[in-house]
């Protein structure tokens, strides 16, 4: 898979986490700030000096693509309130479902708090769901 598809499906897997409390998926609640998709680079295993590649290219992405791992995902979400009592449940499905997802190598999501989500942040979708609008 490229990155770019990784990042698509990554979002896709965030449209099928719920929150318990609210009918509406993570991703239309505005809680996902920042998916990073990065290339992963396994260890090398070579003396100090070698790359890990059969090639001997030390560069992590030849140009033909070899040499990539797989990909690390760093996510950073917030929950509808601070105290969320779903926020194990959730957290554990988001990392369960996005591991899944082909090269994934890693997946790494951090809770921030800042900016403080709103109602604002919600698709326009999601509003309509919960009769915002």
């Amino acid at each position: 898979m490229t990155k770019y598809e990784v990042e698509e499906k990554t979002v896709e897997y965030l449209k099928t986490v719920f929150d318990p409390e609210i009918p509406v998926n993570v991703w239309d609640l505005g809680m996902i700030y920042k998916i990073d998709v990065t290339p992963h680079i396994a260890p090398s295993d070579s003396p100090k000096g070698e790359g890990n590649r059969p090639d001997g290219n030390t560069s992590p992405l030849g140009e033909d693509g070899k040499g990539l791992e797989g990909f690390d995902i760093d996510i950073d979400m917030t929950f509808t309130a601070p105290n969320c009592p779903a926020a194990d449940f959730i957290l554990e499905d988001i990392q369960q479902k996005i591991e899944g997802i082909p090269d994934v190598k890693t997946v790494n999501v951090n809770v921030v708090f800042e900016p403080e989500w709103n109602k604002d942040m919600m698709s326009e979708e999601a509003k309509l769901d919960l009769g915002f609008m």
